[in-house]
């Protein structure tokens, strides 16, 4: 089945976790694919006609698919065309604050590996499913996004509610706002998995944590839906290794593990520590990048919470992303929230590193936390373990 044969389709911002999972979807659909990003990211490798410069470039005679981080091109956007991809194919869309990346995962890794040929569209590169998008002819496995309320035009035949937390402050004036979105979309697709309903699985996981028990729960009854018997999943799901920076061991020097995480809301915060402590007799210690003015302008004091359960703390200066600098709003916000522990004002996350290395002793474990590009300093910090 090629339902995009023909097509011609340029994606501006092709390097991104969505785009270049719709690309590779799109071009195994039957498109010719093309597309343009500033950076040369991961996504990028199994993608042909790649165009990378400094300023969007968007050819004659393409269709055009643009990001939500270039506003300002005309052409499709990623809601719509996501929208597009839903409706050709039976498909699960999983949605949430927390917990979608590492649930997709889950749920496309049992389809394939019961020879369900799934396709399926996952915002972090999966290992065990080659990377972060393919193209099969069964059911469609996506993660929907509330952050812009785009995930109103999807309408699948299955949605997966793992969560409802306020965590886009920028776009919601409250909890009850958000809600109202949920169930607005909800009330227009067949079936429901709704994660705050289920009890936490209780057989053993390779992934650590109760947050993934509740994922996998959710995996689970998902996976019914699409006509697969419990006891036929339970085994594959027991074997799923994660997604990257989802507690992504990163290497150990001096007898110190490195532990990457993309957690960026208090609540993950708090349960990627959780997990860190059940997997250590040593010190949890913790270098943080905030990721957004907003949400860490809205949710500097759940943050210093959160925080204050590990052993020494390096906060970095906020990452950006999408946004412009709000007045007085920093990473120092969340340093002045953190109670009853060691806490390091380092604005620049290298510097971070450092200090919490020379900090660590044989036996800890030294998290790296955001959703911005806090992992790069991860090579520095297991040289100077070392």
């Amino acid at each position: 089945m090629q339902p995009l044969a023909g097509r011609r389709i340029w994606f501006v911002g092709i390097g991104g976790a969505g785009l270049s999972a719709y690309a590779t979807i799109a071009r195994a659909w039957g498109a010719e694919v093309g597309g343009w990003d500033r950076n040369d990211t991961v996504y990028l490798r199994n993608l042909p006609n790649v165009e990378l410069a400094p300023e969007p470039i968007v050819p004659d005679g393409w269709e055009v698919v643009v990001s939500s981080a270039y506003p300002g091109v005309p052409g499709t956007s990623r809601a719509d065309f996501l929208a597009e991809l839903v409706s050709l194919r039976d498909s699960v869309v999983v949605a949430g604050a927390h917990g979608k990346t590492t649930t997709s995962g889950m749920i496309a890794y049992v389809l394939r590996e019961l020879a369900r040929d799934p396709a399926f569209a996952i915002g972090g590169v999966v290992e065990q499913l080659g990377g972060n998008a393919g193209a099969g002819e069964g059911w469609f496995v996506v993660e929907g996004d509330e952050s812009d309320r785009t995930i109103a035009a999807l309408r699948p035949q299955i949605a997966v509610v793992l969560n409802v937390e306020l965590d886009h402050h920028a776009e919601f004036g409250s909890l009850a706002e958000l809600q109202e979105l949920f169930d607005e979309w909800t009330s227009q697709v067949p079936h429901v998995v709704r994660g705050d309903e289920l009890e936490p699985v209780e057989f053993e996981l390779l992934l650590p944590g109760e947050h993934n028990r509740r994922n996998a729960a959710a995996a689970l009854a998902a996976l019914e839906l699409c006509g697969v018997a419990r006891d036929e999943a339970i085994p594959h799901l027991a074997a799923f290794g994660g997604a990257g920076r989802r507690f992504e061991a990163r290497g150990e020097a001096g007898g110190v593990r490195v532990v990457d995480d993309y957690a960026h809301h208090p609540a993950e915060i708090a349960a990627t520590l959780r997990a860190a402590r059940d997997q250590t007799n040593g010190r949890v210690l913790v270098l943080f990048q905030p990721h957004l003015y907003s949400r860490t302008q809205h949710l500097a004091h759940e943050f210093g919470v959160a925080l204050s359960a590990a052993d020494a703390i390096a906060v970095a200066d906020v990452y950006p992303a999408r946004e412009q600098p709000l007045p007085g709003v920093s990473g120092k916000l969340v340093v002045d929230q953190v109670r009853g522990t060691r806490v390091g004002w380092m604005p620049d996350p290298a510097d971070g590193a450092r200090w919490l290395a020379e900090l660590a002793r044989p036996g800890d474990v030294v998290l790296t936390i955001g959703a911005g590009n806090v992992d790069a300093a991860v090579p520095l910090l297991l040289e100077e373990l070392a």
